[in-house]
């Protein structure tokens, strides 16, 4: 038996998943990934699944395509009880393996940036992010003494249409937006 050498987690975790509900009675897990390709998630090493603020180091074993989900067996998981325990964990890795983006931008660059209109007006701050299939959604939190009285603005994220600029050093985005709406 190989003795493990314990990993520190990242300071700057990023999510790319989650496990889920145990498969089978081996001690493999169903992996729900939010990168852009499913299988993609397995490139990013190593991974870290989190739950509650806590973080602990986790190897992968194996993995494969079962119909149409995608199956883990992590080192030391050999029992449907164990894997069990780890449903819903969030499976993090070090947000600095993440390639550099010309043109685009990650989520997490966004959140906590201020967004403007093209008046000056101040919509809030990017809180979380959707994704609606057509297009993303920026969930802005408005500011507490809003002239319209809005808690949370939904803005579409249209490069160029909606969204007309990105300054990501000054974290603040200008759109072309009714502050109304």
């Amino acid at each position: 038996m190989s003795k493990q050498t314990k990993l520190v987690p990242p300071t700057t975790p990023i999510v790319l998943g989650k496990l889920g509900a145990a498969y089978g009675i081996r001690g493999w897990l169903k992996v729900f990934s939010s990168t852009e390709n499913a299988e993609s998630i397995f490139e990013y090493q190593p991974w870290f699944i989190q739950n509650s603020g806590q973080s602990q180091h986790v190897e992968i074993e194996d993995w494969k395509h079962h119909n149409k989900d995608i199956i883990v067996k992590l080192v030391g998981v050999d029992d449907r009880d164990t894997a069990t325990l780890l449903t819903n964990f969030e499976i993090a890795v070090d947000s600095t393996q993440l390639p550099e983006l010309e043109n685009e931008y990650y989520w997490k660059d966004l959140m906590g940036c201020h967004v403007v209109t093209l008046q000056g007006y101040d919509l809030g701050v990017i809180t979380d992010m959707m994704e609606t299939g057509s297009n993303d959604v920026l969930v802005i939190k408005a500011n507490l003494k809003d002239a319209f009285g809005i808690k949370e603005r939904l803005v579409p994220f249209l490069d160029g249409q909606v969204i007309k600029k990105v300054d990501l050093q000054a974290k603040l985005l200008e759109v072309d937006w009714d502050p109304g709406f």
